[in-house]
């Protein structure tokens, strides 16, 4: 997994920060702090800097006011857009008598957190699951795997599922219990 190091000095003003505004260095100073966590959790920094941007400001912005703002390129905010819109991070909206398509962050953070989930979370925890399945398979067949070598494994989907089960009951009630996760390690 990668890490990410804060930088000693302020982020307000360095070269891919957003472009000085009338909400002065605290602007840019949450955009980027929203874009470096974004990218620690796997997704690409800019991502996290566009939505932050549109959030704070509460205003529809075009492609080229978001890429003037944030000082990316017109390929870049397009693809970024694309994957934001797919997982409803932003939406697309039409101002009346401008021809422009502009971009609106989403605001209800537990419905963008959801989406996300659904689109990315499952489908990893579904491939680990299946890994975890076919390698216990595995190991189970191999007579020479030793049975405390087994019953970690088995630990090990039961962490998956567990984690599986909590995504599901938040994606139902928007409260993320993973006590059971740790039951898992208590061989309970």
């Amino acid at each position: 997994m990668k890490g990410y190091l804060w930088p000693q000095q302020s982020q307000a003003g360095r070269a891919g920060g957003v472009a000085p505004t009338a909400g002065g260095d605290w602007e840019t100073l949450a955009v980027d702090a929203v874009g470096n966590v974004i990218e620690f959790w796997g997704f690409k920094r800019n991502q996290g800097r566009v939505w932050a941007l549109l959030y704070l400001r509460d205003v529809a912005l075009t492609a080229a006011e978001i890429e003037k703002e944030l000082e990316l390129s017109k390929g870049g905010v397009s693809m970024l857009i694309r994957d934001l819109e797919r997982w409803g991070v932003v939406l697309r909206v039409r101002v009346h008598g401008d021809a422009a398509w502009r971009y609106r962050a989403e605001t209800e953070l537990t419905k963008m957190v959801r989406r996300v989930i659904e689109e990315r979370e499952f489908a990893f925890i579904s491939h680990m699951r299946a890994d975890l399945a076919e390698a216990h398979r595995l190991a189970d067949a191999d007579p020479s795997t030793p049975a405390e070598k087994k019953a970690r494994l088995l630990k090990m989907e039961r962490l998956a599922e567990a984690t599986e089960r909590a995504l599901q009951l938040f994606l139902k009630t928007a409260k993320l219990d993973v006590t059971g996760m740790f039951d898992v390690f208590r061989g309970l």
